[in-house]
Parts: structure tokens; C-alpha cells; sequence
């Protein structure tokens, strides 16, 4: 199948009905809706399926009965490589996205272009580092792994200083709920609703501060200067630092709009760019909403190719 661009006045040539960038649970259900409605996809992941789910240890929001990510994990990738309609280009990643008149193009790291009438964009985000936040002081170019890669073997006896209140914490805890560790937490006055869910819990020591000075640590304990809210001043010592500052949008270049905060509002887009998961916004960044916008991004795309209006 091919067409002309009115743009560039040259063949269009479509591999496929669409393109979904992103093999998380929004690219993956937009891949399946994709098929129950009969249109082909190309599916592009660096890495492996829903590899993010796979290191979160406890769901609390999964439909189908899935309390960890793997097992949600599992039943998603096992649905999706049942799909005779999907074509995963696994181990690739999307270096440019172009929006033209009458398809949308991508270009692989490879060389290799796709096309399209439709994409749809689930890049997802990745962990804000300690240099992206205002209220955190760190030796140059130094990064922290995010709380949801540690395991049971890193906290299991130890303190760990976890820098932000985002809600992965509460996830980690529910995860090794008979771990013997103790998180001592940092957090800026931005993060106070945060910290709720885990308030109550024992293991947890609440540091509400203004600014955090991070030290250097080869391996060894990780130390910090911690200038509290009300002003005092004290320093904290763990064995290993983790992060828990929230996360920012991974998109890749080309015709995609960015809002201020980084994000890509769908409304915003280009009629053939359909975005969908957290790649959104910053509010919603949940499982089960990025499942459901994935499904409604496809079902976007098939009835825009129809020339059909979405239903109500």
C-alpha cells in the first residue's frame, strides 16, 4: 500500500496501519486494541516488554486479580506475542518522529524508516535525577538509582536515605512488607501530601527539608546535609541513597508538541500523533490509566483512518 504526500510530493510507502512507539502497558494495550479491530501495528521497544513492571514488587491498582508487576507483566507480554496482527521490533529505539499531511515516518537508530498513517507515542518517562531539582546540592554528573530498582537484598538490614516523597515509596513498602530495613526519607514542602501513605509506617523517619547537600560515596555510606524546613540543620547517614523525586517525560524528537512541564498534551498534536500513558501528564500516571489510554489511543487511529467520529 502506498499513497503521495501532498508535503514533499513523493511516495509515501505505509509498512503498516500504525506505528506505536513504547513497550510499556499503554504501547501494549494499543497494540492489542490495535489487532481486535483488525488494523496491523509495528511495535518499537528498546528493551524488553513492560520492563519497567517487572521490577515493581507490589500492585495495588491492577485489574485480574495481578498483586506484583511481574505477574501483571507476564499476562500482558504473553497476550501481546499472542498477537498475530503486531510486529515487535524489540531492542530498537526511535531516534526521530515526523508528522507529514497524510502518514507519520519514524526513523530508527538503525537508519531504518517506518511509515504510517498513524503512530502512537507511550515513551513513557524515566527517574528525574538529582541535578533536575532545585532543593538537591550534588557532586557533579553523580546519579541514583530510583527506590523501585532496589530489592530485597539491597534493603534487608539496612537504612536506606531516599531523596523525594514521590509515591514509589509506599509501593516499595508494600512490596517487602517483612523486610527489616529503614528508609530515612528527604522530602521538599512540595511533597508533604505525598508521604501520607507511609506516615504510619515504622520503617520510615520523615525528614521534611529546604535543601539537601548530597556527598560524594565510592560504595561506601551515603551522607547528607540536610537544612530542614524550620531551618535547622542536621546530617544523615545510610548505607546506600535512592531517589524518589518523580519522573521526567522520554520522548523522542521530531513533530511532537511539549508543553512547559515536558510532557506532550494529546490535544496538542498533530492529528496523525496519538499520545498515550504517562507520557501525558504528570497527574495520571498510574497502570490501569495507562492500559486504557493505550486501548483508546488505537481506537483513535482506526476510526480517524475510517473517517469516523469517536464515539461519545
Amino acid at each position: 500500500m502506498s499513497d503521495t504526500s501532498p508535503r514533499t510530493g513523493s511516495p509515501a510507502p505505509q509498512d503498516t496501519d500504525l506505528i506505536i512507539i513504547g513497550g510499556g502497558p499503554a504501547g501494549c494495550a494499543a497494540a492489542r486494541m490495535a489487532a481486535g479491530v483488525g488494523m496491523r501495528s509495528v511495535l518499537v521497544e528498546p528493551d524488553t516488554l513492560c520492563r519497567n513492571l517487572y521490577r515493581i514488587g507490589a500492585l495495588n491498582n491492577a485489574l485480574g486479580g495481578h498483586t506484583s508487576g511481574p505477574a501483571l507483566a507476564d499476562a500482558i507480554t504473553a497476550e501481546l506475542k499472542s498477537t498475530e496482527l503486531c510486529r515487535l521490533e524489540l531492542g530498537h529505539h526511535v531516534v526521530e518522529l515526523r508528522a507529514e499531511d497524510d502518514h507519520v515516518a519514524v526513523t530508527l537508530e538503525t537508519g531504518t524508516r517506518l511509515a504510517a498513517p498513524y503512530a502512537v507515542v507511550a515513551t513513557g518517562v524515566g527517574p528525574l535525577q538529582p541535578r533536575d531539582v532545585p532543593w538537591i546540592t550534588a557532586p557533579n554528573g553523580s546519579t541514583l538509582p530510583p527506590l523501585w530498582q532496589a530489592d530485597a537484598d539491597d534493603a534487608e538490614g539496612r537504612t536506606l536515605l531516599v531523596l523525594g516523597g514521590d509515591r514509589p515509596i509506599g509501593t516499595f513498602l508494600r512490596a517487602y512488607p517483612d523486610t527489616d530495613t529503614r528508609l530515612l526519607v528527604a522530602y521538599p514542602e512540595a511533597d508533604a501530601y505525598k508521604v501520607e501513605e507511609i506516615r504510619d509506617d515504622l520503617r520510615v523517619t520523615l525528614l521534611p527539608v529546604a535543601h539537601l547537600t548530597l556527598h560524594p560515596s565510592e560504595e561506601g555510606p551515603a551522607t547528607a546535609d540536610l537544612v530542614g524546613q524550620d531551618g535547622a540543620r542536621r546530617t544523615a547517614t545510610a548505607d546506600a541513597a535512592y531517589l524518589s523525586i518523580g519522573n521526567a517525560p522520554t520522548a523522542p524528537s521530531g513533530d511532537l508538541v511539549r508543553g512547559a512541564d515536558g510532557y506532550c498534551p494529546p490535544t496538542d498534536q498533530h492529528p496523525r500523533i496519538v499520545v498515550a500513558g504517562d507520557l501525558r501528564s504528570a497527574r495520571f500516571q498510574r497502570i490501569m490509566t495507562a492500559l486504557g489510554s493505550g486501548s483508546e489511543a488505537a481506537l483513535h487511529a482506526y476510526y480517524a483512518a475510517r473517517d469516523l467520529s469517536l464515539p461519545s
